[in-house]
């Protein structure tokens, strides 16, 4: 029996994956972004682009869910705000659709 199998991991969840979908969400919606491609292969390399450059920050509990809803305004929000700030640039910059 795998460990998968013995825990549920579906708990295990890592807060800056939120910060940066919310970012990239209104980031993407500013008029400003309003020419950048939103298919589903650019938005996944904007994602995955910001996420590598971002702490991750995983909790696992109903502390840890708390101390993620305390993240507003917070240093972490203004790394992902940034994060997918660069993301976007780049990607619309080098799209990879039509490759």
């Amino acid at each position: 029996m795998g460990i998968r199998d013995e825990y549920n991991f579906e708990f295990l969840v890592n807060e800056s994956e939120r910060l940066v979908f919310d970012q990239l969400e209104s980031q993407l919606s500013a008029p400003e972004n309003r020419g950048v491609c939103r298919c589903e292969d650019c938005v996944m390399d904007m994602a995955a682009l910001a996420l590598n450059a971002v702490k991750p920050m995983y909790r696992a509990s109903l502390m840890g869910n708390l101390y993620a809803s305390a993240l507003e305004g917070s240093p972490e929000e203004e790394e992902a705000r940034l994060a997918v700030a660069r993301s976007i640039k780049k990607i619309s910059g080098n799209p990879s659709h039509g490759k």
